[in-house]
């Protein structure tokens, strides 16, 4: 049986920190459950904005919420209305006073999260699962990734027996600790049920996780 090993979790305090940055012993349970529900808020509510990922930081009344996202317009909106309702939401949902960070993703091609939700788009769209994959892979490698892998599972092409199809181009050295592997889930939501897609790509190695430019 192949056991598999989320490729963030593996490096976690080698080259990889954490999204969420705090530290609670009494309040571990009212802050996780807090986070979960920023985090799905603003999943729900930007799913259109290309929101890759959600880094929380707490420190005595604030939490600090920084949002990485590759259109960075959409959520900022217009003369910075769009923050304010998104500070506001947030704010009913924790007791203490939120602060809000938009940070951009330039590469929205070699970001693995990006990456699956385009191709889950693609297959709700019903484009065919091959074309969407090849098409991610291809266009990720030219934009300066030096490998990737894609894999989709569930009732490919509309068939009634459900099968797991994958493509690699480059290297994906999953095993190696110090190679920066970004990984993402996605899933697409089709007319004969659920398809899952998951997308890794290698941006090449590193040994100091505070040193996140150094590439060796």
């Amino acid at each position: 049986m192949g056991q598999k090993v989320h490729p963030r979790g593996f490096r976690l305090g080698v080259i990889e920190t954490w999204d969420s940055k705090w530290y609670a012993k009494p309040n571990f349970t009212k802050w996780l459950h807090e986070d979960i529900r920023i985090r799905e808020h603003l999943k729900a509510r930007l799913h259109h904005a290309g929101l890759s990922r959600v880094e929380i930081e707490r420190k005595a009344n604030q939490v600090r919420v920084n949002i990485h996202t590759s259109r960075p317009g959409i959520v900022i909106g217009k003369k910075g209305a769009e923050v304010e309702k998104i500070k506001a939401d947030l704010q009913r949902l924790t007791d203490k006073e939120i602060h809000l960070n938009i940070h951009e993703v330039r590469k929205a091609e070699t970001d693995a999260q990006l990456v699956a939700e385009n191709v889950a788009v693609q297959l709700e769209r019903r484009v065919a699962f091959r074309r969407a994959m090849k098409r991610a892979v291809t266009t990720s490698m030219k934009l300066g990734a030096l490998g990737v892998k894609i894999q989709c599972g569930g009732r490919l092409g509309g068939s009634e027996m459900s099968r797991m199809e994958w493509y690699r181009e480059g290297r994906v050295p999953l095993h190696t600790l110090r190679a920066r592997i970004d990984f993402g889930v996605a899933t697409a939501k089709t007319t004969y049920g659920t398809i899952g897609v998951k997308c890794w790509i290698f941006l090449g190695e590193q040994l100091d996780r505070n040193a996140p430019g150094k590439l060796i």
